[in-house]
């Protein structure tokens, strides 16, 4: 057993007994929630690095952690799951689970796309621009200033 799922209003626990879940009303569902405002495949439990992840499906509800909507979050031990309007506490041992170090980002898709692909291998147009205006200047053929090329003994 990774962990289990405690229902808040009273019940018996929900055993996560897979590394994959998924939750919903359906009978193909891991985790059955037999109640009208829980869609046909509301969200999934995932165990990634150690961490235990929500992931809602598109449901009608929503999901919430620690009373925030969320589409997808790492659950820390002891937060409060809430799918549709039913709240859980989560209870899981990252440790026993093989977690090693600090936990990961909450949202590891929001942590992904914090910065653009261009901006991370550094082509981001803006980037460039800013140094080239910091590089230095061309020579204007045009401008008959005196000071234009720069002489190895010429002070700054």
């Amino acid at each position: 057993m990774y962990g289990e799922l405690v229902p808040l209003g009273g019940g018996d626990p929900i055993p996560l007994l897979k590394q994959q879940m998924l939750v919903g009303r359906r009978e193909s569902c891991d985790i059955i929630l037999r109640f009208a405002n829980v869609s046909a495949h509301h969200c999934t439990l995932s165990i990634e690095g150690g961490y235990l992840y929500i992931r809602d499906m598109q449901s009608r509800n929503g999901i919430k952690v620690n009373d925030v909507k969320v589409t997808e979050r790492r659950l820390s031990p002891g937060d409060e799951l809430a799918i549709s309007k039913h709240r859980y506490r989560v209870d899981y041992d990252p440790a026993e689970l093989g977690a090693i170090g600090p936990p990961p980002a909450d949202n590891m898709s929001k942590e992904i796309m914090k910065e653009s692909l261009l901006a991370r291998a550094g082509l981001d147009s803006r980037e460039v621009a800013r140094h080239r205006d910091t590089g230095p200047k061309r020579y204007d053929p045009t401008n008959q200033a005196k000071g234009q090329i720069k002489l190895p003994g010429d002070k700054l």
